[in-house]
């Protein structure tokens, strides 16, 4: 699956490189690092697109300095253009660096568009202190039943695993990783520009997330999965 992002049909397909959930995505970032007290000076992001999520963290944590991977060329050309004091992009695999360490690395929004996520997971895992992932919830009832749901990630996002949160929980921990935190994220709910469905399933989904956030997440979908792991 690699090749459709370094041929450019990955960028075709989402020409902004989800730029527009950048600030929505570092703030929840933010949020799991601080509650737990994690100190920090250097934050890595494998997979970093056109770098958006980076340069919102750049501007939560003054202090950090912060580095970006990326293997699409396309999505490269962008964030180079944008890198500052504190915040440098590289074009390529972090995992062909020769000794790359880091006290935060991210993975957002990355594993279920690897092949074999989970040995990516384990080579990552001396790369850095603590790792966030953020993970797409793609399976629930409603796309289960719907199919088109799941059907139309793996066409438009390249999405090749999908995952609930039992699942992407115990393939952490069965690739050695300790999770030290959780919690879910509404991208249904809180990002503006969601499909006619997504609007109209708003209300629903905040009335049976309050009544009970797990089967909410089961049943009708719509959210991710934000883990902090070691």
């Amino acid at each position: 699956m690699n090749s459709i992002y370094q041929d450019g049909t990955y960028f075709e397909n989402n020409p902004a490189w989800h730029e527009g959930d950048s600030p929505w995505k570092a703030n929840h970032i933010k949020n799991i690092l601080l509650d737990n007290g994690i100190v920090h000076d250097t934050i890595c992001e494998v997979g970093c697109g056109v770098g958006g999520i980076l340069l919102n963290l750049e501007r939560l944590f003054p202090n950090s300095h912060l580095s970006g991977y990326e293997i699409s060329p396309h999505a490269f050309s962008v964030a180079n253009t944008r890198g500052t004091d504190r915040t440098k992009f590289y074009f390529g695999n972090i995992l062909e660096e020769p000794d790359p360490k880091f006290d935060v690395t991210l993975l957002i929004d990355v594993i279920e568009h690897v092949d074999d996520y989970m040995a990516f997971l384990k080579s990552l895992k001396p790369i850095g202190t603590y790792k966030v992932l953020h993970i797409p919830l793609d399976l629930s009832v409603q796309s289960v039943l719907r199919v088109s749901p799941i059907i139309g990630q793996r066409q438009d996002l390249g999405h090749i695993h999908y995952f609930f949160k039992d699942l992407a929980l115990s393939a952490l921990r069965d690739s050695g990783y300790t999770v030290l935190d959780w919690r879910y994220t509404a991208s249904r709910l809180e990002l503006p520009d969601q499909a006619y469905l997504s609007r109209f399933m708003k209300w629903p989904r905040r009335l049976l997330y309050a009544l009970s956030p797990d089967l909410a997440v089961r049943v009708v979908g719509g959210y991710s999965l934000l883990v902090l792991a070691k």
